[in-house]
C-alpha cells in the first residue's frame, strides 16, 4: 500500500477544504460513515483503505485529481502507480485514464430495465428462476 501511506491525512485535508462531513464522503462512495472514519484513522492498526471503485467515486464526485490522494511523488521503481487492474505511468494524463475508465464502466453498467429484471429475478422463488433460465436458454 505504498501509494496510500498518507491517504488518511490527504483525505481529511480534502474533506475539510471542501466542507464535507464524514457522512457526505460516505454517501459519495456508497459506504457507511464508520468506513470513512477508518480511512481517516490516525492509528494504523484501525486504518482501512478504499477499494478502487470508492477511490474513483471520491475523485470524480469531489473533483479531486487522483494524484492529490495518493503518494505518487515517492515513485515506484518502474515509474508506475499500480492499482488492482490499473496501471498509470507518472507521465500519463490521469484525467484521460479516468475518462476512459468511466466510459468502460458505463459500457458495462446495467440499464434501469436490466436492474429491475435482476431485482425481480432475485426476489422470485426457485421454480420461477428455473423457468426464466429455461426460457433464456432457447
Amino acid at each position: 500500500m505504498r501509494y496510500l501511506q498518507s491517504f488518511n491525512r490527504r483525505l481529511r485535508r480534502i474533506r475539510e477544504a471542501g466542507h464535507w462531513s464524514l457522512t457526505d464522503i460516505a454517501d459519495m462512495c456508497d459506504v457507511n460513515e464508520a468506513e470513512v472514519r477508518c480511512w481517516e484513522a490516525m492509528d494504523a492498526r484501525k486504518r482501512r483503505y478504499p477499494g478502487v471503485g470508492e477511490l474513483l467515486d471520491l475523485c470524480l464526485k469531489t473533483e479531486t485529481p487522483l494524484e492529490d490522494l495518493l503518494d505518487m511523488d515517492e515513485g515506484a521503481d518502474s515509474g508506475q502507480l499500480e492499482l488492482p487492474g490499473l496501471a498509470f505511468s507518472n507521465g500519463d494524463d490521469l484525467s484521460a485514464a479516468l475518462r476512459q475508465l468511466e466510459q468502460e464502466i458505463s459500457r458495462v453498467q446495467l440499464s434501469e430495465d436490466e436492474m429491475e429484471l435482476l431485482r425481480r429475478f432475485r426476489k422470485s422463488d426457485n421454480d420461477n428462476r428455473r423457468m426464466v433460465m429455461q426460457l433464456l436458454s432457447r
